[in-house]
């Protein structure tokens, strides 16, 4: 059997610490008071950076908040290593998607603003999506050579895979009256498997 290795992230190196603790300060004025509380003023306060350090690297509070968010995301799938199978890489969508909405950052999100993610992930593609892309694509071509995930192009198969995964992560909380938490996993389970099945 192929050991797991860990994926790669720069999460911590992407940002010089000064601009870390300026997103340290975006991502708890996100969490308490949602993405319209993220301000450059406000920024600067919590941070204890002047506006002009923060201009230095971001063009606006918009951008300050697509980072927060880019580095959350990179954070999270630090410690999810490439898989070697398909049922490797099932299991993983679904740890993600349980480490992303009791995440406190996109908790606070899925439960306050989830029109935040029809701005932030659907009107474009942003690097938080392609960070995850770049894990999922990994992930199929190391399954592919195992023989346990179909053929084709994994770039293209991570594309529709996170398609599934984003809509049935966005969409739990509008469900959760139709269907159980055991059972969306279940059924996302198997929603995921049959999509990658050879």
């Amino acid at each position: 059997m192929t050991k797991r290795q860990p994926s790669a992230t720069d999460a911590q190196t992407r940002w010089d610490p000064t601009q870390q603790r300026i997103l340290d300060a975006a991502e708890m004025l996100i969490t308490q008071r949602g993405v319209q509380g993220v301000t450059i003023a406000e920024l600067a306060r919590s941070s204890g950076f002047s506006r002009p350090t923060i201009y230095r690297s971001w063009a606006g509070a918009d951008d300050v908040v697509r980072s927060t968010l880019l580095r959350r995301v990179l954070l999270l799938i630090a410690d999810i290593p490439t898989a070697a199978t398909r049922a490797e890489l099932v299991a993983d969508v679904l740890r993600f998607s349980a480490e992303f909405r009791a995440d406190p950052l996109y908790g606070a999100l899925l439960a306050r603003e989830p029109e935040v993610f029809t701005r932030y992930t659907l009107h474009r593609f942003g690097a938080s999506q392609r960070a995850i892309l770049d894990w999922l694509a990994r992930s199929l071509s190391s399954a592919q050579d195992g023989g346990t995930v179909r053929a084709g192009d994994p770039g293209e198969i991570a594309v529709m895979l996170l398609l599934i995964a984003q809509s049935a992560l966005l969409s739990h909380g509008t469900v959760s009256e139709l269907i159980d938490d055991d059972a969306w996993e279940r059924e996302l389970r198997i929603a995921l498997d049959g999509h990658l099945r050879p």
